[in-house]
C-alpha cells in the first residue's frame, strides 16, 4: 500500500470548515450593517463596505484613502473599529477585538443584542 488516499478528504473537510467560518463572518458583518440602517449587501462589495463602515463609525468618507497607506491603514482600522463598537454601545476593548479578531467579534456584534445608537461624537 502506498497510503495516498486520505489527503483529499482532509482537504475537503478543511475547505468546508473554512467556508462555514467565512459565511458566518460575512453574515455577522451583514447583520451589523442592517442594524445600523445600511444595506446588508454592502458587506460583500469591496471598498464600498469600507465606506459604509466609515458612515457607521461617523468618520468622513475620505478615511477610505487611509486604507491605501501602509502602517497608517492598521491604525485607521483600529480607530474605525473602536468607533463602530462605540456606535453600538460597546467599549474600546470590543473595538480592538473587532479590529484584531473580526472573525469572532463581528458575528457577536451582528447576532448579539447590541443596538445601533448612532455614530459616536467626535472627541
Amino acid at each position: 500500500m502506498n497510503g495516498s488516499g486520505g489527503g483529499g478528504i482532509g482537504a475537503i473537510i478543511f475547505l468546508i470548515i473554512e467556508l462555514a467560518i467565512m459565511v458566518a463572518v460575512v453574515a455577522g458583518i451583514w447583520k451589523v450593517f442592517v442594524k445600523a440602517g445600511q444595506p446588508g449587501w454592502a458587506a460583500i462589495v469591496p471598498f464600498y463596505n469600507i465606506y459604509v463602515i466609515t458612515q457607521i463609525a461617523g468618520r468622513p468618507a475620505w478615511w477610505i484613502v487611509l486604507f491605501f497607506i501602509p502602517i497608517v491603514s492598521l491604525i485607521a482600522a483600529v480607530i474605525l473599529m473602536i468607533d463602530v463598537a462605540k456606535a453600538f454601545g460597546k467599549g474600546t476593548g470590543f473595538g480592538i477585538g473587532l479590529a484584531l479578531l473580526g472573525i469572532v467579534f463581528f458575528p457577536i456584534l451582528g447576532f448579539g443584542d447590541a443596538t445601533y445608537q448612532g455614530a459616536p461624537k467626535a472627541a
